[in-house]
């Protein structure tokens, strides 16, 4: 087993301040490698921020996420939108605990809190796999660049890709394998 420690060992705080979770904030950003993500997580960080600042003397615990979480709900905002900003927040309580202003214990906790169940309601106009097919099969096969914009769009739609992340897609981060199978 392992040895029991201490529940607030000297120098950890069982609360982080206002300019640790901004510090912590940047730390979380600096970790992400899309700036879409690091946009969508600093939205959510700073709205939580704003929101914890608005509210007397609370402690960054569990229930003080799961306080939030029903604040979010209440602003009818949509399931994926309200788990982002959880997600941000689980993040932003793990950088704590590394940077050793939160206690992993509280850490724990915050992770814990469970997201809002998405009911698999899409929005916006989807196309069916037949339509994909056609898509990809719609640009030229008589040139080059018809099949590099049957690649290109083969690549947004089977990978997922955003436009910019294929336009600053290298050939040697693509393997042949990966990108034909999801074609």
């Amino acid at each position: 087993m392992f040895p029991q420690t201490e529940s607030n060992p000297v120098g950890l705080s069982a609360n982080a301040t206002i300019p640790e979770l901004q510090q912590s904030k940047t730390a979380v950003l600096n970790t992400l490698a899309s700036k879409h993500s690091r946009r969508s997580y600093e939205y959510a960080i700073e709205r939580f921020i704003a929101w914890y600042c608005s509210e007397p003397r609370l402690t960054f615990n569990r229930s003080v996420v799961v306080r939030y979480r029903s604040f979010l709900e209440r602003l009818s905002l949509s399931a994926a939108t309200i788990n982002l900003h959880l997600s941000a927040i689980r993040r932003l309580a793990d950088e704590s605990a590394e940077s050793g202003w939160l206690s992993p214990e509280l850490a724990i906790g915050i992770r814990r809190v469970k997201g809002v169940k998405q009911l698999g309601r899409k929005m916006g106009n989807w196309l069916t796999r037949n339509q994909a097919q056609e898509l990809v099969n719609a640009a030229s096969k008589t040139n080059l660049r018809g099949w590099r914009d049957g690649a290109i769009v083969g690549l947004l739609l089977g990978c997922g890709l955003r436009r910019s992340e294929v336009v600053g897609l290298d050939l040697d981060q693509c393997s042949r394998e990966r990108v034909a199978g999801s074609l």
